[in-house]
């Protein structure tokens, strides 16, 4: 199985990608939260700059974040900076639009927006609308200022629903999604994608990638001999991933109506840690600050074993290798890891591991 990273948007993030590449990884990602991450794009384009190999992607991009055109200009003038490595995650924006205090877009929003991202990014015209407006746009610079030549891969985010796969699907895209380390969830999200594929005419594209990928967020690490599988050490490196759930399940008690007594209870604390409520109109304000980076120690016990086991791949050099040539066989092309305690060597560990 291929490795890559994703991280947050900063500076520094340059250097990072050098030394990713120099491990022999096969990916950088950064992620895409406007209002608690930095901008990806100019992430990637001082990444674009620093490397020479590797692939460099957002993860991922939505139609409530930035309109078709804007967007296909930030990905086409990236692909000019690193021709044929770049990957453009889209989704619904399920973060990024919660961290405005807003729901995330629909599926067809989604597909429209990767259609004309498709279209645009690979110079052709495509439609744009704006209330009753309805025009045919296409970029008008050419030569040096935007690459619409060589290939952007595009992946599509999918959690656990069909809707999104089928998307993926119909506009010949990739999977991508996070902690999902269930196989069997995953031959579900193929199996949606391939039904949706099954029967779509599709022209010549000289930017289709010539299968779709498949990468999975997840956190790792690796114990030590005679480690406690749930020490500080390993809460410390898979925390960001249980408390984004716990916060997903904080802003939306819905969702949270369907856990465990435990994780309920964890939510209860989380909320009042933060000093708001599961009703309280700017909750958000109050939960996604330092959403995904490294967890402070007196969070440490909302750490669950049971969601560090269900989101994050903990145990083992065997163990974890066991675990990965499950997913491998349920169709996942490449683990992606997210380092926030020492990302040097999160990252070395990740390419002794795999590659």
């Amino acid at each position: 199985m291929r490795a890559g990273v994703v991280v947050a948007a900063q500076p520094g993030v340059e250097d990072l990608a050098v030394r990713a590449e120099e491990l022999g990884l096969h990916s950088f990602w950064v992620y895409d939260t406007p209002m608690v991450h930095g901008d990806p794009f100019v992430a990637l384009s001082l990444c674009a700059k620093a490397t020479r190999r590797i692939r460099l992607g957002i993860g991922v991009t939505s139609a409530a974040l930035r309109s078709a055109p804007a967007a296909a200009s930030g990905f086409a003038s990236l692909n000019a900076l690193a021709p044929g490595r770049i990957i453009c995650g889209v989704g619904t924006g399920n973060t990024a639009r919660r961290t405005l205090g807003m729901p995330p877009t629909k599926a067809a929003a989604l597909e429209d927006f990767t259609a004309a991202l498709q279209d645009l990014c690979a110079g052709r015209s495509t439609e744009y609308r704006e209330g009753d407006r309805v025009r045919d746009i296409r970029f008008l610079h050419a030569g040096a200022q935007v690459n619409t030549t060589d290939p952007i891969e595009f992946v599509v985010a999918a959690l656990h629903g069909p809707k999104a796969a089928a998307v993926a699907g119909r506009r010949g895209a990739g999977l991508i999604s996070v902690g999902l380390l269930d196989p069997t969830a995953w031959q579900a999200l193929h199996d949606a994608r391939s039904q949706a594929a099954h029967g779509t005419p599709r022209g010549p594209d000289s930017h289709a990638v010539s299968r779709a990928h498949s990468y999975l967020v997840t956190s790792l690490h690796m114990l030590h001999e005679n480690e406690d599988p749930h020490s500080d050490a390993a809460r410390d490196a898979t925390g960001h991933l249980v408390l984004s759930l716990l916060s997903f399940a904080a802003d939306t008690p819905a969702f949270a109506e369907q856990l465990g007594s435990d994780e309920r209870e964890a939510v209860r604390r989380l909320l009042d840690r933060r000093g708001t409520t599961a009703t309280a109109a700017d909750r958000y304000t109050k939960i996604y600050p330092g959403y995904l980076e490294r967890i402070a120690p007196q969070d440490r016990d909302l750490v669950l074993p049971q969601l560090m086991n269900a989101l994050a791949l903990v145990g083992t050099r065997d163990d974890l290798l066991t675990r990965i040539n499950a997913l491998e066989q349920a169709g996942i092309d490449e683990l992606l890891i997210q380092p926030v305690v020492d990302p040097p060597t999160e990252m070395a560990q990740l390419a002794k591991l795999l590659t």
